[in-house]
């Protein structure tokens, strides 16, 4: 359910991103967003592992250092066949971790001090399966993709608050001015439509996470437990909104409205799922 709901997400993204660039640029309007959101996005796709890494302070991790880290996340990468991923450790008393990389040859999995100080063994497990799960599933690539089309979103918005500070008007093209009340509204909405699409395919992507650990260890309850002293803990730390979507928890998830901006579901919600398939229910 939660690929057919990503799915679903994507294919909304698309046909809004069409939807907006017939209003505001018509299809050269369209083409040149997607060019100038691709270039960009593709770059940092390329290069996210490096970017993350270095804006986090994450240092190379030696296996002497932190053996079990070294031997869980050996284990499951030979269980799935795939390389080795690159480990690093991320001094700070915050409780997370993080993925990141282009593709399963090229990934890197992060831990904070803190995380390695405050779990057992099996919720570390847990939650280093939980980020396997997002290299194995490619989610790096998946939230790119995304990426690619909420920048031509805001690029198309761009183009037309550029336009009508000059005093031109949007064409498609056909020629034919676009309506200036449609242009204001699409100005105000489109932008907040793409976050909350892309907000609600983040989301999708960590239940899917939390189903692949719980599939990857056989023990939902070890992340359910892992997830409830991170999110005790983590409330009063705030992650850069660039990279907060990779940690396996975003302190600023929550229960109101707002939960609709946030990267991650609730912490509770979150815990019922892998509760739920214990008994068989998830």
């Amino acid at each position: 359910m939660n690929i057919l709901k990503t799915a679903l997400l994507m294919l909304l993204m698309m046909a809004f991103v069409l939807f907006v660039g017939q209003w505001i640029g018509g299809r050269s309007g369209l083409m040149m967003a997607f060019l100038f959101g691709s270039i960009g996005n593709i770059a940092a796709y390329w290069f996210s592992d490096k970017v993350v890494l270095m804006t986090s302070g994450a240092r190379p991790l030696d296996e002497k250092d932190a053996p079990q880290v070294y031997r869980i996340v050996a284990s499951i990468a030979q269980a799935r066949g795939i390389p080795m991923p690159k480990v690093y450790l991320m001094d700070t008393p915050m409780l997370n971790a993080f993925a990141t990389g282009r593709s399963p040859s090229h990934a890197a999995v992060a831990v904070t001090s803190g995380i390695l100080d405050a779990l057992d063994e099996r919720e570390l497990a847990g939650v280093l399966a939980h980020e396997m799960s997002h290299i194995l599933h490619r989610d790096i690539l998946i939230s790119t993709i995304v990426s690619v089309m909420a920048g031509a979103i805001y690029t198309l918005i761009h183009i037309a608050q550029f336009s009508a500070l000059f005093g031109g008007s949007s064409r498609d093209d056909n020629g034919r001015s676009s309506n200036p009340i449609v242009l204001l509204v699409m100005m105000i909405v489109a932008p907040l439509a793409a976050t909350l699409i892309q907000m609600a395919i983040s989301r999708s992507r960590e239940f899917d996470a939390d189903k692949g650990a719980a599939s990857i260890t056989g023990d939902p309850l070890a992340l359910a437990s892992a997830l409830r002293k991170i999110s005790v803990r983590d409330r009063g730390y705030e992650l850069p909104p660039s990279t907060a979507h990779m940690f396996i928890f975003n302190p600023l998830s929550g229960r109101s409205m707002m939960s609709l901006f946030s990267t991650h579901p609730p912490v509770e919600a979150r815990v019922a799922k892998l509760e739920a398939m214990v008994g068989g229910k998830g």
